[in-house]
């Protein structure tokens, strides 16, 4: 009887190809782009407080009459405190001697990108907390109309002190770009189509820059909340940008990545921007 010496004889002897690991997938930090920015990095624990002017009061006055004075005082607003955030691997060296992957850099990295993806949750949280007012409900599908009317909101609440911004989840979102098709009848600019169709791309409506994100939370009915607002309600306030600190642990024997920064995010000017809750549950056709 012939032999054919399968390799499953020699199968104790076959190495496993390792690929690189895979990072959890995240998005790009899209939100201190898209809201007031300061930084001073001269002091990390000093707040940073808004205050609003008194306004004048003009009234009809006869030939010799006398003007009075007014009160022209500010009052305090909004206040932004800095906090640290950060996070820590430690590297003990059998790992990094051993590691297939490039485990030094792979951290380095891994703790850069979730250090980027808490800043932009943080700042999305921040848009529950805009006081302008409130477009939707919880189970409600946006529609265009929805859309129009938080700007027509938002332009009264700012007196069309524009540019503005909206994001929403993407989910929210799908039900805006499968409405834009030549039979509907509220945005059938054949540009505006072709756009959306085209590159699924979210671009600009009116005065309206619009993002999509993953980020914001989805509540156990579906429900998400979004925002549109000009940039000034709300804010983030760096004072020390991420940094990464190799230090040795002679005791452990090993390295620790320590990843830190001092930032403060919240409302700045609150009403200037306007809530909107809409259905965010996963589509399917």
């Amino acid at each position: 009887m012939s032999n054919f010496n399968p390799s499953a004889d020699i199968s104790t002897y076959i190495q496993t190809i390792f690929e690189d690991a895979m990072f959890i997938a995240r998005e790009n930090a899209v939100m201190p782009a898209l809201v007031t920015q300061f930084s001073d990095t001269t002091d990390e624990k000093k707040p940073r407080q808004r205050s609003d002017w008194s306004s004048a009061t003009i009234t009809a006055i006869g030939e010799t009459d006398d003007l009075q004075s007014q009160a022209f005082t500010p009052t305090a607003g909004s206040t932004l405190t800095p906090a640290e955030a950060g996070g820590q691997f430690f590297l003990p060296d059998t790992r990094v001697s051993a590691d297939p992957f490039g485990v030094r850099n792979a951290a380095a990295l891994e703790l850069g990108m979730s250090m980027a993806t808490s800043i932009n949750e943080n700042l999305l949280d921040d848009i529950a907390s805009l006081t302008g007012g409130t477009v939707g409900s919880a189970g409600t599908t946006i529609t265009w109309g929805h859309f129009f009317a938080t700007l027509s909101q938002l332009e009264n609440a700012t007196k069309k002190q524009g540019p503005y911004v909206c994001v929403m989840h993407t989910y929210t979102w799908f039900a805006l770009g499968k409405s834009v098709a030549p039979a509907q009848t509220v945005t059938n600019a054949p540009a505006f189509q072709d756009e959306v169709m085209r590159r699924w791309y979210v671009g600009t409506v009116g005065p309206v820059d619009i993002f999509t994100t993953t980020d914001l939370d989805v509540d156990g009915s579906d429900d998400a909340n979004g925002g549109m607002w000009q940039r000034s309600a709300l804010a983030f306030d760096g004072r020390r940008a991420p940094r990464l600190e190799p230090e040795r642990d002679a005791s452990r024997r090993g390295w620790e990545l320590n990843m830190t920064s001092v930032y403060a995010h919240g409302v700045w000017r609150p009403t200037f921007g306007i809530k909107m809750v809409f259905d965010a549950a996963t589509p399917t056709s």
